[in-house]
């Protein structure tokens, strides 16, 4: 019987053909829409992509991609839906999603990575020493930031002895200038030399290097990273600050209004930060990509993802595993 176009209208305005949209089959994947993901570029960000990535494509069917760029050229582009998700939104630290926020073109949902800090750290040795090792603690008093002021010939600095050597972020990154102001608010800048290593990995490797040899090294520091997994380490105390910070998944305004069914698996995902540092420390150990270790996390802890799917769902992921 041939429906009339007044007819049909009527009938889709009182809900009666509404439903035939509903399905998951017909949301933003099944009408044939791409879910592009931000190509972040560090570790924790992009293991989470690669895992979202494979969750919505074998689970529930969608066709992903992700675009490379900084972080600041991706959530602008979240904020105009050229891209669908990032991953790994520190929410707050960014002017660029603060602005898309506030003129709601982006929206943060669920908490992929709960615990994501970030601070000066030491070896652990360093104050409890560790006897396996044959090392005496140096600092056994070293609690908070104010402490170091007594502590400077533990971290000497060997180009400039008469003070300590604080490991700074490389120059040019946000924490670098936060981190160069701590200095002058505890007293700190007459004590120690602000020292900025070339690169994010020129830092890995001045930590890795002095733990191994058994030397203090004082540093800035996040987590989660592979680095966090490698070695003991301690978080000084900043009295009056804290620098727990929130992560999100980003989404853009236009996604997260029109797939409801894949926002609510996306808020759910959650990577337990222990469990995360040590797949990352794998990563590096291991020389695995991520897409690789996406793979073997998936595939090795189905009581984490579990769940975040529909059982239907579970039942496919687990067959393409």
């Amino acid at each position: 019987m041939q429906i009339n176009k007044t007819l049909l209208a009527t009938l889709i305005s009182i809900g009666l053909l509404g439903a035939v949209g509903s399905s998951q089959a017909a949301g933003w994947c099944g009408s044939g829409k791409v879910v592009k993901f931000a190509g972040l570029n560090w570790e924790s960000g992009m293991l989470l992509t690669d895992v979202m990535q494979f969750v919505l494509k074998n689970g529930y069917g969608c066709e992903t991609d992700s675009l490379p760029g900084n972080s600041i050229t991706m959530e602008q582009a979240l904020a105009n839906n050229d891209i669908q998700v990032f991953a790994e939104e520190w929410v707050g630290r960014s002017d660029a999603w603060n602005k898309a926020e506030a003129a709601n073109k982006v929206v943060g949902v669920g908490a992929p990575i709960v615990g994501a800090t970030e601070g000066w750290y030491v070896p652990r040795f360093v104050i409890e020493g560790d006897s396996s090792r044959g090392i005496e603690a140096k600092a056994p008093k070293l609690k908070t930031v104010k402490d170091l002021a007594q502590y400077a010939e533990v971290f000497r600095d060997q180009e400039e002895p008469d003070k300590g050597r604080f490991y700074n972020c490389p120059a040019g990154w946000t924490c670098e200038l936060e981190n160069s102001d701590m200095l002058k608010k505890y007293g700190l800048a007459d004590r120690y030399t602000n020292f900025r290593p070339g690169t994010g990995p020129a830092l890995d490797a001045a930590v890795l290097s002095s733990y191994k040899r058994k030397e203090p090294i004082l540093f800035y520091y996040w987590s989660p990273t592979p680095l966090m997994g490698q070695v003991d380490l301690v978080k000084l105390d900043e009295p009056g600050v804290n620098k727990d910070v929130s992560i999100k998944v980003g989404l853009s305004k236009a996604f997260h209004d029109e797939a409801p069914e894949l926002v609510a698996v996306l808020q759910k995902v959650n990577l337990p930060i222990e469990l995360l540092n040590q797949s990352l420390a794998k990563m590096a150990n291991e020389k695995m990509s991520s897409e690789q270790l996406a793979h073997a996390f998936l595939k090795e802890h189905p009581e984490v993802w579990h769940t975040w799917v529909s059982d239907d769902a579970a039942k496919k992921i687990d067959s393409a595993l």
